[in-house]
């Protein structure tokens, strides 16, 4: 136990989120210039990367073309669709 007395200074909650507030704002001000400043660089590198997300989404998406087991309706052999079967009542 301390001899000082406690002193309850009222910023407790508020201060924390006056400050969380404060943050965010210098983030989102930061980010704003630094897009800003930097858009011809990064708008230059996006054809780059688009180029460079070709593979990893060939990859992702399971390589080539044996969808053997996705059944669309379509004949393999012939790519044309088989209707369905006429019922009669």
């Amino acid at each position: 136990m301390s001899n000082h007395p406690q002193r309850n200074s009222g910023n407790g909650v508020s201060g924390r989120r006056a400050a969380t507030w404060a943050f965010y704002g210098f983030l989102a001000i930061g980010a704003f210039f630094l897009l800003a400043e930097h858009r011809a660089h990064l708008l230059g590198w996006l054809p780059f990367l688009l180029l460079a997300m070709c593979p990893l989404i060939h990859f992702f998406h399971g390589g080539h073309g044996s969808h053997s087991g996705h059944d669309s309706g379509t004949d393999a052999s012939t790519g044309s669709s088989t209707p369905p079967p006429k019922h009669k009542h």
